[in-house]
């Protein structure tokens, strides 16, 4: 047999997604370079690795074998490539971080200069749900997880991070009276949620249900951005992490709208299993962290005393 890695490759992503379409845009090649690749793999083998049925790619139980050998050659491979650079003295290997989503916005910051001293170091960053997160965690799938609420459930060790700061907030194409009490305007407006799952939809919620705030409406809308995006348009209100919206906060999109008892105040915390045992990378990270997050905050996150 002959089959280069880059088929491996390639056929991995295509059992993974089964789908061409959905491999090649992973791989960022043109459908018909899978296609050309994966015909080139199947050559070598007499079982069908694929069959289609109607229009659908499935991967047979054969290919779903050789799917799983294949990761495990690519997995030899890059030990190798860490090896080799591991006895040249530089920190080599793989660095695996799930964030909750409004996350994206602190953790870029707590990483850059660590992978910039470790050059050798790959990351992996999953950015999701709350709920996903705390599965991250559960099946030991990452190093770490950023959250704003620690589940309680498990046994973590953490380190906060910054301050997560929550606030009402609204897009300044809706003409407010700013003497008009927030019950009146919440009256008038709807209520921009979260999806389930999210932390700052729970905490949301729970505020929400507190204060007994008027709710004739509700939005939801499954990402920061597409939230952020319908308050600038005008379609109501949404209590939101500061963190999100800095660039429209002095842009003059948005504004944020006072509330005793406003801004509800979490931490962001990278978090991990106490039981896990962690890798040179992990631990290499984890005394970067706890040196220099001082340092970033002050560095990066002045602006937060505005507000």
């Amino acid at each position: 047999m002959e089959y280069t890695l880059h088929q491996l490759k390639i056929f991995i992503k295509v059992a993974e997604h089964q789908s061409i379409t959905k491999a090649s845009a992973d791989l960022y090649l043109t459908q018909p370079a899978v296609s050309i690749q994966l015909k080139k793999f199947q050559e070598q083998f007499a079982i069908p690795l694929t069959e289609v049925i109607g229009k659908k790619l499935f991967v047979t139980d054969f290919g779903m074998e050789i799917a799983a050998s294949a990761r495990k050659i690519l997995d030899e491979i890059e030990a190798i490539n860490y090896k080799t650079k591991s006895y040249k003295g530089q920190l080599a290997g793989r660095l695996r971080i799930s964030t909750a989503s409004t996350g994206k916005y602190v953790m870029p910051f707590f990483l850059s200069d660590f992978l910039r001293q470790n050059p050798a170091v790959d990351l992996i960053m999953d950015v999701t749900n709350k709920n996903q997160v705390v599965k991250n965690l559960e099946q030991n799938e990452v190093d770490f997880s950023l959250v704003s609420v620690v589940p309680d459930h498990l046994n973590l060790n953490k380190v906060p991070l910054l301050q997560n700061r929550l606030y009402l907030v609204g897009g300044t194409r809706i003409q407010r009276n700013p003497k008009m009490p927030v019950r009146k305007l919440l009256e008038q407006h709807p209520l921009l949620y979260r999806e389930f799952g999210s932390a700052t939809r729970n905490a949301m919620e729970q505020f929400i249900e507190k204060e007994q705030w008027p709710n004739y409406k509700q939005i939801e809308l499954t990402s920061n951005e597409a939230l952020k995006q319908a308050l600038i348009a005008g379609l109501g209100y949404s209590i939101m992490p500061l963190i999100g919206i800095k660039n429209e906060l002095k842009s003059n999109e948005l504004e944020i709208i006072p509330y005793k008892g406003l801004p509800i105040v979490s931490h962001w915390n990278l978090v991990w299993l106490s039981a896990k045992r962690l890798s040179p990378i992990a631990e290499a990270y984890l005394t970067f962290i706890q040196r220099e997050k001082d340092r970033i905050i002050d560095e990066v996150f002045p602006w937060f005393e505005i507000y």
